[in-house]
């Protein structure tokens, strides 16, 4: 395992840099002169040549690559025109409250979906697979912005018994900040009932945003599950007197999970680029809806550490399911 690791993380480097060189030439190829959309129309040439200067922009693309890249793992991302900060406080301030719904939302994904896939194929064609399957229709073709207008309708005035704006309830300070993440940080110092209360804010936003992928990675582990069901070393298993409980979380499980995990480490990447409508309808102060009003303000700096950022992840998660389904199949750790 440790050499599979390894390797990946080699593999990571390389993906790394060309994830940092894609970015850095879209946001070169970009029109306008990046100092003058840094300073605006109303900054003098001067000031445009002094910007330009500190850029780099007068020199060649690959020394302007190294710079850049040098500024990034300095920490150094510039500022935002939107906010008029450094980005990197944007992004302290921002992110957290976004990874607080990603993890919120993956955990019910997983929980959701293992337990629907598994009693769909527990009773293929039966009832409770014939009502998973309805219910999979709607759910996948729902946008996660129209549930959560819904929510915000039924919880906001037909039925008010859980918050659905803000992070956190007004007669509540903020935790005293240890990771950002809210929950974390008031159970650190002991605070339930404020960790329930940023609980109770997030949950609806993370539910809006995991509902669709619930059915679908639901329906992919009973499509998996069945699958499995028909191959000889499970009729093998069950020749031998086996129960068919071991046989189902012993040996069907395993390779069941591998499209199942691999489905869900996407899903979980891909919420935070795709979080921003929802974020924007409960006013949630989260790294998406700062993306999106990045877009909308063309905040050129500010679009290209989003970016980056979302690349990032997607490489931490395609490493920690990669390390999942070796753990599942050894075949994929020894070849």
């Amino acid at each position: 395992m440790l050499r599979f690791l390894t390797k990946r993380l080699l593999y990571s480097i390389f993906v790394a840099i060309g994830i940092s060189i894609m970015i850095f030439i879209l946001a070169r190829v970009v029109p306008g002169d990046p100092a003058r959309l840094a300073l605006g129309d109303r900054a003098s040439q001067e000031a445009v040549e002094a910007l330009r200067n500190e850029m780099h922009l007068n020199e060649p693309i690959y020394i302007q690559y190294y710079y850049w890249f040098s500024d990034i793992l300095k920490g150094n991302l510039g500022t935002s025109l939107n906010t008029q900060r450094p980005i990197i406080l944007d992004v302290k301030d921002f992110l957290p409250a976004s990874l607080e719904l990603l993890i919120i939302n993956g955990l019910i994904q997983l929980f959701f979906s293992f337990v629907l896939g598994l009693t769909s194929a527990m009773y293929q064609n039966r009832w409770p697979d014939n009502t998973l399957r309805l219910f999979s229709y709607v759910g996948i073709s729902v946008p996660a912005f129209v549930w959560a207008l819904l929510f915000l309708l039924f919880f906001g005035h037909i039925w008010t018994v859980i918050p659905v704006i803000g992070r956190l309830s007004s007669r509540l300070d903020p935790p005293s900040r240890v990771t950002g993440l809210y929950i974390f940080d008031f159970l650190v110092v002991g605070n339930f009932v404020g960790a329930w209360d940023a609980f109770s804010h997030a949950f609806l936003p993370s539910l809006a945003l995991a509902l669709g992928h619930i059915f679908q990675e639901a329906r992919i582990l009973r499509s998996s599950l069945i699958d499995n069901m028909n191959k000889e070393f499970i009729a093998v298993t069950t020749s031998f007197g086996i129960p068919q409980s071991k046989i189902m979380y012993k040996y069907l499980f395993k390779p069941s999970a591998i499209p199942w995990v691999t489905v869900a480490g996407l899903d979980f990447a891909i919420t935070l680029g795709n979080a921003f409508l929802v974020e924007t309808i409960f006013n949630w102060p989260g790294f998406s809806r700062y993306g999106f009003f990045a877009m909308l303000q063309k905040d050129l700096n500010a679009i290209s550490v989003v970016i980056l950022i979302i690349g990032f992840l997607f490489l931490i998660v395609n490493i920690i399911v990669d390390l999942i389904i070796a753990a599942l199949d050894p075949r994929v750790r020894l070849g």
